[in-house]
Parts: structure tokens; sequence; C-alpha cells
């Protein structure tokens, strides 16, 4: 009979590492074709079902629903129809090994993500995690370099070089280190680690999750945790007293009231009974994560100006009157906006870092325009791909498919993760102004406050007038205040003579 074969949770998109597990869509026994939806799992952007890279009979399910899972590790097993299916699944063990007159035949089936020769899988997972360009789940796929910095790919020698060192450790099983491979740094999405500074970290007591990378998009390397190691080893180095000392000293010191207290549900700082305790994990996880990259990464600046709306509430409500189909207010300003970085291209751009440290400032041709959605799951930005290419009516209808989708939670990857501007409506909270923070690796974040009738000057007389905040915050590495106050008042002069932008609406 036929070995069962391991489908292991791919790579969901934009480095996601784990999934909650919501529901099977088979059960153990039922017969399964390729591309046929096995499960539906819950990332931390988007639901989406999960497609079988096998047929055959389902053997086993390795995992439930509500269960987190890792990416991966097994998903599903699936036993193959037919006898055929047999020699394929076992061709590593059983064929022997070729003759230097007789070259090694590769398998047929590495298409559907089959396991290959380890040496081949590793270096092709590395790759693929560094280029993000590889089609690990049908129908979605990692897109190809976003958010990521410039890649060069080293030497293959590079990594028996640097850890040298570790050749007498043992060596780990197949299946060990493809799922090694598979595993990286919660919050640190870029830093994938090598199985062999996995191993030296854990023999030395070194938390990966507390190392900056050097390498290539954070990549933790051997070098960062000698580095680890040197700072704590005078901290960490034992005194002469003997080993059994501290031991002794930990097992006969007193428990703490302090301790005692917490362990009862109380607060050790505060004395306060804790109330709840909830998990980040999810969206809330995924946004906290980027959020303090950016703040951590990006020199953020911020501008800000009132804007008289009357005339652009005045070109609705005549619009509403005649009968016309009227977008959104978002999709008007949507519109400014796309008009506004055609001429301040600087603000549609990215920041990449190589790995010697050296910079470099990418433009774009296009403008994927993000805009900040709140769903039951948390914040998601989904972006309007082309923007600069649609029409007020036409960014409308987008703007509201998207959004229903975001908060249906089935938007995909690509359409949450590749915007390159977001627009924030925060005015529908009723808030005037806020200092956003960028939504990396973007540059600038534009937004909107709520409307309201002001007292303003026209004409030398007052009056009351239809009055908004813009605030734009941008990184000061890509364009200086000039150019941040030209956007800004690009748009508020386009919001204040809506007409002068909206021929086509």
């Amino acid at each position: 009979m036929s070995e069962p074969r391991v489908f292991l949770l791919p790579d969901l998109g934009e480095g996601l590492t784990e999934a909650e597990l919501v529901a099977w869509h088979v059960s153990v026994g039922d017969e399964i074709a390729v591309d046929q939806p096995i499960a539906e799992v819950e990332t931390a952007k988007s639901a989406v079902e999960v497609p079988s890279p096998y047929a055959g009979i389902v053997a086993e399910l390795h995992g439930k629903p509500g269960e987190t899972l890792d990416v991966g590790k097994p998903l599903i097993s699936v036993t193959p129809l037919g006898a055929d299916a047999a020699p394929v699944a076992a061709a590593d063990d059983a064929a022997p090994a070729p003759s230097p007159a007789q070259p090694e035949v590769e398998p047929a089936e590495t298409e559907l993500a089959e396991p290959k020769p380890e040496s081949t899988e590793a270096e092709t997972y590395r790759e693929e995690e560094k280029a993000g360009s590889g089609n690990v789940l049908i129908g979605y796929g990692t897109p190809g370099g976003h958010g990521q910095a410039r890649r060069t790919r080293a030497p293959k020698s590079s990594v028996a070089v640097a850890d040298r060192s570790d050749s007498a450790a043992p060596e780990l099983s197949k299946e060990e280190e493809l799922a090694l491979l598979r595993t990286r740094v919660p919050g640190k999405l870029g830093a994938v680690i090598s199985p062999l500074v996995r191993r030296m970290a854990r023999e030395h007591g070194v938390d990966l999750g507390d190392i900056s990378g050097s390498g290539d998009s954070g990549l933790i390397m051997r070098r960062d945790v000698e580095a680890a190691l040197r700072t704590t080893a005078p901290a960490a180095a034992p005194s002469a007293t003997p080993e059994a000392e501290p031991v002794e000293a930990a097992v006969e010191a007193p428990v703490r009231p302090a301790e005692s207290v917490e362990a009862q549900g109380r607060d050790a700082r505060t004395g306060l009974a804790v109330a709840a305790r909830t998990p980040v994990r999810g969206v809330r996880k995924a946004v906290a994560a980027n959020m303090a990259r950016s703040r951590s990464e990006i020199p953020e600046a911020t501008v800000w100006v009132d804007v008289d709306a009357t005339a652009l509430m005045e070109l609705r409500e005549g619009l509403k009157a005649s009968g016309v189909e009227v977008p959104g207010l978002l999709a008007f300003i949507a519109r400014f906006v796309t008009a506004g970085l055609k001429k301040y291209p600087e603000l549609n751009t990215r920041i990449e870092t190589a790995d010697d440290g050296s910079q470099e400032i990418v433009a774009f041709d296009g403008i994927n325009l993000g805009f900040a959605a709140q769903t039951d799951r948390g914040l998601v930005v989904p972006s309007v791909r082309g923007a600069e290419k649609l029409s007020a009516r036409e960014l409308d209808a987008e703007i509201r498919r998207l959004t229903q989708v975001a908060r249906d939670g089935k938007a995909t990857p690509a359409e949450l993760g590749s915007g390159t501007f977001t627009l924030n409506n925060y005015g529908v909270f009723g808030v005037d102004g806020s200092a956003a923070i960028i939504n990396h690796p973007e540059v600038g974040i534009l937004g909107v406050g709520r409307i309201i009738d002001k007292p303003w000057v026209v004409n030398g007389e007052l009056a009351v007038r239809k009055v908004t905040e813009l605030t734009l915050t941008f990184d000061h590495r890509v364009c200086d205040g000039g150019t941040a106050g030209g956007f800004l008042r690009f748009v508020a002069d386009a919001i204040e003579n809506p007409t002068s932008l909206l021929a086509d609406i």
C-alpha cells in the first residue's frame, strides 16, 4: 500500500508564520482531487481556503478547528490512489545511490511542493523566502519583494563557511530540517533562521526574539548570536562558587509575597485583581509588529492643515439632487490624493536597504492606494491597485468592494499587502486629527478628520463653513517639508475647488 504524502501548511503570503484552523472541508477516508479546498484557515490578514496539491484518500488531519498551526508543519496526509503513485513517494528511500557512470535522476513530481532531497530543498526554500516569490499556495503566493530589501544571492559555500565549527553537531533528520527552515522569529517576519544558527542559540540559551539580524532583511546570522553571547557572557559568567550552590539557593529561596499574589490572579505591581488576559494574535499581532517596526525604522514627521470643504459638500448635494449616483467623500479625496501623488511622486516610494547598509529609494510606475478599514478582526489596509487610472466613481466602487471582502475576512494577501500610500479616514470615529503611524514599508499616510461647522473668513467676512483637518505623516528620508507641504496643499486646494479635478467624476 502506498505511503501517505504529507502536505505542510504553506506560506500564505506576506511572511505570515502561523494560521488558525477554522474548519475542515474534508474528513478521514474522503477521496479528494488536486486543487480541491480541504480546509479554511485564518491568518493575521484574512481567511483563506487551502487547496490540496495531492489527489487521493485523506489518511490523517493534523489539527482541530480552533488550533493555531505553524507554517511548515503538517496539515493533512493523503494516500495516493493506485499503485503507480507509490514509487514516486518512496523514490528517495528505495532508489540506490547512482554510480559515477549513471547520473542521478530527479523525481518527477516536484511542482506540488513535494519535499525534495535535503540540500536542494534547503537552498530552494531559502531563495524563495528571501525573494518572496514562491507560489506556495495555489491561487495566492507571496508577492515578490514587497516590503523587503534588495537581495543578493549568497554563494552556496557561504553557509558552510559561516557555520563550519558546528560540523561536529549531530545532524537533524530531513523532517526536522524542513520544519526549522520554515520557522521564523515571531514579530520579525523577514528573520528566517538557519537550523545551525537556531541550534547554536538553543544550546547557549540565547533568545532569538531579542536579536536584531545583521543579514539581508533582518536575517539573523551566526555572527549575531556570537555577538549576543559576548554581550551576555560577563553577566552570566559564574563565580568561583561551586555549581551546586546556585541550584541550592534557588530551591531554598522563599516565595516572595508578590509572586503569591500574582499566582492568585492579582497583579503584582498594582495590587489589583486581573480581570482578563487576552493573547495578542491574529490581526492585532500583525498590526503591532508592523507599527513597532515602522516607529523604530522610519524617521517620520507630521504636517497638517485645516481645509474648507464646503464646495465639495455642495457639489455632492447638487449631484444627489439631480438624481446622479454620487461617490462617497472618501472616493473624492482618494481621487485628489492620486493626482497629488502624480505631482509629488516622492511620497509614492519605498526605502530599501542592501546587505552593505546602503539604501535606495524605489519609485513605482503606478499607485496602489491603501485605505484603513476597521473590521471585527481589527484594522486592515486593503489597497486599490492602479488607483491613478480610476475615476471617483470607479474608486468608490472598488473601495466599497474591498471594504466588504476585508470585513468578511476574504481579502487576498495581494489585496492587503500591495499598497504604496495609505489614506486614513479617522473622521468616521468623530475625531479631528491624528499623528498616524506610517504603514511600513510605505513612506506616507494622509489622515482626514471629521467635517464640522466652523467659523471661517471668506472674502473678508466671517461665515460658517464645513471644515476638516488633513494630516500628513511622511518619511523624512525620502523628502523634506517642502515636498510634503506641497502635496498636502495640493490635496487641500482640490477639496476647496473640487471641480478642477473632477471633470470625470
